[in-house]
C-alpha cells in the first residue's frame, strides 16, 4: 500500500492521540466531528506489532467479527448504542457488511480503507507516521494514548514512568465468570477463608477426593488454545499460570494452589473439604462471579464441559470465559477517572484495550466515550456518567469500578450491568431479563441523549 501523507495542518491542533487502532480512529473522529484539530500519530507503515499484518490504521487483527448484532446480546445493545451515538466504526462496519448470521462480520480490507480514508481525509485530523516513544506532554495539550494490546515496549516503559511498575501488566490472566443467578447456592457455601472479610466475600464450591481427582484427570484433557507466534516462547508468572499448567504440575498441586481448602469450614459438615474451589463477586451487586486463580486456555467448549463438574456449577451461565494472553493494560481503577484521565496527571487520557475493555467492540466504544468527555471538558460543559443500566455506561462502569480487587480487562457482559429490580411474583428467565435489560437500557440512553443534546449533536 502506497501511503498519503496528510496535508499539513490548516488549524492549531488541540489534542494529540497516539494509536491508530479502532479506539484512536474513532476517538479522533468524534474529536474533530466536534471541531477540536486532532493530531493522530500511528507507527505504521514504519513499525508493526507482532500480531499486525497490514499497514492499514483500524485493523482487524484477529477476526473480522464484531461479534453478536442481536440486542438481546450485551454486545449486540453496544452495537445498536454505539450506532445510536454516531460511531465511525460502525459507520464503516455497516457499509462492508458480510452474510453472518446473527453477527456482524466486515470485510476487513475495505472497512480498514474507508475507516483510514476517512480519518485521513477529515480537514481536522493531521495523521503522522512513525512510533512515539515518549509522551508528548511538553506541549501543554491533552494526550489521548490508544496504543492497544500489544504497546511497543519503548512506550509501555514510558507509561510506567508515569503510572507505576505495580499498575502496567503485559499479560492478563481472565478467569471465567459466571451469572449469580445460574449457580446452584444449595451446594455452595458462604464463607471466607479463616473467617476474615465479611463473611460471605466468597462462595465456595467443595469437592471431596475423588470428585476431586476426577477433576484434575478432566482438566488436563481437555484441549487448549494454541499460542500465537508473539506469545511462544512465554514463561508464566506465578500468579498468571493457566489452572491447567498448575495441574500438570502434579496431583495435588491445585489443593496448595487455587483450590486450597484450609481455613474454610464447610458450615455443613464442620470441617474442611479436600478441595474447594472459590468464586468472588465481580461487582458490588454481586450479579456476577468469578473463579478465583482459574485463568485458563482451554477451548470455550471444554470450559464449559469441565467447569461445569464443580459444585454448584452444572448449569452455570457463563458471561465471560477465561484466557491468558498478552494484553498491555492499566490497573484503571485505581489509576483512571469516568473521563479516563490519569488521576495524577489529568492532562493524559487513555481509550482502547489498554483501558481493560476486551474486544473490537468495547474498544471502538472507549475510544468514543473518551472522545466525548474530552470535547465536553474543551467546550466548558458537564457531562454526565452514562448510567450503567445501559452498555455504554456498565462498560465504562466496569473500567473505573474501585470496589473490584483484582481488575482484569473484560468483554462486555450483562453481569456489569446495574442489577434489574426484583420483578413481583416468579423469577425472571433467561430470556425475560435481557428483555428487560435492553428495555430499560434504550429508555436511559434516551434520557441521557436528551439532557446533552448540545455535545451530541456536533457528531
Amino acid at each position: 500500500m502506497v501511503w498519503a501523507m496528510t496535508a499539513p495542518p490548516k488549524h492549531p491542533t488541540q489534542v494529540i492521540l497516539i494509536g491508530g487502532g479502532l479506539a484512536g480512529c474513532e476517538c479522533a473522529w468524534q474529536l474533530a466531528q466536534r471541531g477540536i484539530a486532532v493530531q493522530l500519530h500511528e507507527m505504521k507503515p514504519e513499525r508493526r506489532t507482532p500480531a499486525q499484518t497490514s499497514d492499514s490504521m483500524a485493523e482487524l487483527v484477529c477476526s473480522n467479527s464484531f461479534r453478536s448484532d442481536n440486542p438481546l446480546n450485551a454486545v449486540g445493545l453496544l452495537h445498536e448504542e454505539l450506532r445510536a451515538l454516531g460511531s465511525l466504526i460502525f459507520q464503516m462496519a455497516d457499509r462492508h457488511r458480510v452474510p453472518a448470521g446473527d453477527a456482524l462480520a466486515v470485510d476487513r480490507d475495505l472497512f480498514a480503507q474507508d475507516v483510514q480514508a476517512a480519518v485521513q481525509g477529515h480537514p481536522l485530523i493531521e495523521v503522522v507516521h512513525g512510533e512515539v516513544t515518549a509522551l508528548p506532554l511538553d506541549r501543554g495539550l491533552p494526550v489521548v494514548v490508544a496504543t492497544g494490546p500489544l504497546t511497543s515496549d519503548a512506550f509501555a516503559a514510558a507509561l510506567v514512568a508515569v503510572t507505576g511498575q505495580e499498575r502496567l501488566a503485559f499479560y492478563d490472566a481472565i478467569a471465567p465468570i459466571v451469572a449469580a443467578e445460574s449457580i446452584d447456592m444449595d451446594q455452595v457455601f458462604a464463607a471466607s477463608r479463616w473467617g476474615k472479610g465479611g463473611g460471605d466475600d466468597y462462595l465456595n464450591c467443595p469437592m471431596d477426593k475423588p470428585q476431586y481427582l476426577a477433576f484434575v484427570e478432566a482438566l488436563l484433557a481437555a484441549e487448549t488454545l494454541p499460542l500465537q507466534d508473539f506469545e511462544k516462547g512465554v514463561q508464566y508468572f506465578a500468579g498468571c499460570q493457566p489452572v491447567e499448567v498448575i495441574a500438570a504440575s502434579g496431583p495435588k498441586s491445585l489443593r496448595f494452589g487455587p483450590m486450597k481448602p484450609t481455613g474454610l469450614d464447610d458450615p455443613r459438615t464442620g470441617r474442611w473439604a479436600y478441595a474447594v474451589v472459590q468464586l468472588r463477586a465481580e461487582n458490588r451487586h454481586k450479579t456476577a462471579y468469578n473463579l478465583v486463580g482459574f485463568q485458563t486456555k482451554m477451548r470455550q467448549a471444554d470450559q464449559r464441559r469441565v467447569l461445569g463438574t464443580i459444585a454448584g456449577l452444572a448449569n452455570a451461565e457463563f458471561l465471560r470465559y477465561g484466557s491468558v494472553h498478552r494484553n498491555t493494560f492499566l490497573d484503571s481503577p485505581r489509576l483512571l477517572d469516568g473521563a479516563m484521565r490519569l488521576r495524577a496527571l489529568p492532562q493524559l487520557r487513555f481509550a482502547g484495550q489498554i483501558t481493560g475493555v476486551e474486544g473490537y467492540v468495547e474498544s471502538t466504544a472507549s475510544g468514543l466515550w473518551t472522545a466525548l468527555a474530552l470535547a465536553s471538558e474543551l467546550s466548558g460543559t458537564t457531562l454526565e456518567l452514562l448510567p450503567a443500566t445501559t452498555a455504554l455506561g456498565a462498560l465504562v462502569q466496569h473500567v473505573i469500578d474501585e470496589s473490584v480487587p483484582s481488575f482484569q480487562p473484560s468483554n462486555l457482559h450483562f453481569g456489569l450491568f446495574a442489577p434489574l429490580p426484583e420483578p413481583v411474583g416468579k423469577r425472571r428467565d433467561k430470556a425475560d431479563r435481557k428483555q428487560a435489560h435492553v428495555t430499560r437500557a434504550r429508555q436511559d440512553l434516551a434520557t441521557w441523549q436528551q439532557a446533552h443534546a448540545t455535545l451530541l449533536a456536533c457528531g
